[in-house]
C-alpha cells in the first residue's frame, strides 16, 4: 500500500483519536474507514487483518499496524517527533504513558452509567489537577521552555494538548492554577498544523455522544 495513511475505527475518539492528533500534529493527511456494523469487524478478523482482533487499525509503509500505543510509537519515530537520542525518548515515552493513563478516564467516561457520571467526573478532575497536571507545569516552569522535552516539539507535546483540551470540555477551569499549562495551551493551538485540526471540518471527532456509545457497544459487545 502506499500514499496516505488509512485508519480504520468507528467514527469518534476512542483510542484512534491521539494517531489522528499524531498525523495531523505532524501534517500529514489521511484516510478513513469507519465501522459501523458488526459485521464489518468481524469480516477484519476473518481476512486476518486484526493480529489481535483489536483496532484500531492502522495502515502505513505497507504495514498493517494495531495496538495504539505501537501505531503511536511508529508515527512519532517516522516523522522526527520521538526525541533526538534514547534518553529523550524515554522521558517522551514516561510523559506519553502518565497522559495515557488520565486519558483513560476520558475515554471510559462516556461509558458510566449515569448514576456514576458524577462521580467518575469528580475522579478525572482529581487525578488531573492533583496528580497528572502538576508534573507538566513544573516541568515547563523548571526548564523555562516550550516544548516539554529537548526544547522541540514531540510526541509528548501532541499528547498533553490533547489531553488538555479534553479534560477542560469536561471541566472548564482545570487550568485554573496552572499558569504554565494555560501558556503551553495558547502556543500549541496556534502551531500550524494543529491549529488546523483544531478548525471546524477537520478529521478531529467531537466529544462522544449516546450515538458513538451505542455503535461502539453494538460492534464490540459480545
Amino acid at each position: 500500500m502506499s500514499g496516505k495513511p488509512r485508519l480504520t475505527y468507528c467514527n469518534g475518539r476512542g483510542r484512534m483519536e491521539p494517531v489522528r492528533w499524531l498525523l495531523a500534529a505532524a501534517g500529514v493527511e489521511f484516510e478513513e474507514i469507519f465501522l459501523e456494523t458488526r459485521q464489518q469487524y468481524e469480516k477484519l478478523i476473518k481476512d486476518g487483518v486484526l493480529m489481535f482482533q483489536q483496532v484500531p487499525l492502522v495502515e502505513i509503509d505497507g504495514m498493517k499496524m494495531v495496538q495504539t500505543r505501537a501505531i503511536l510509537s511508529y508515527i512519532a519515530g517516522k516523522y522526527n517527533l520521538y526525541g533526538k537520542d534514547l534518553k529523550e525518548r524515554a522521558m517522551i515515552d514516561m510523559y506519553v504513558e502518565g497522559i495515557t493513563d488520565l486519558m483513560q478516564m476520558i475515554l471510559m467516561f462516556p461509558f458510566s452509567p449515569p448514576e456514576a457520571k458524577e462521580k467518575n467526573l469528580d475522579s478525572v478532575k482529581e487525578r488531573a489537577t492533583n496528580r497528572y497536571f502538576p508534573v507538566f507545569e513544573k516541568v515547563l516552569k523548571q526548564h523555562g521552555q516550550d516544548f516539554l522535552v529537548g526544547n522541540k516539539f514531540s510526541w509528548a507535546d501532541v499528547q498533553l494538548i490533547e489531553a488538555i483540551l479534553a479534560v477542560e470540555e469536561k471541566i472548564p477551569a482545570v487550568l485554573s492554577g496552572f499558569p504554565q499549562l494555560q501558556a503551553f495551551k495558547i502556543r500549541m493551538s496556534n502551531m500550524p498544523t494543529i491549529k488546523k485540526f483544531l478548525q471546524p471540518g477537520s478529521p478531529r471527532k467531537p466529544p462522544p455522544d449516546e450515538r458513538y456509545v451505542e455503535t461502539v457497544l453494538k460492534i464490540f459487545k459480545k
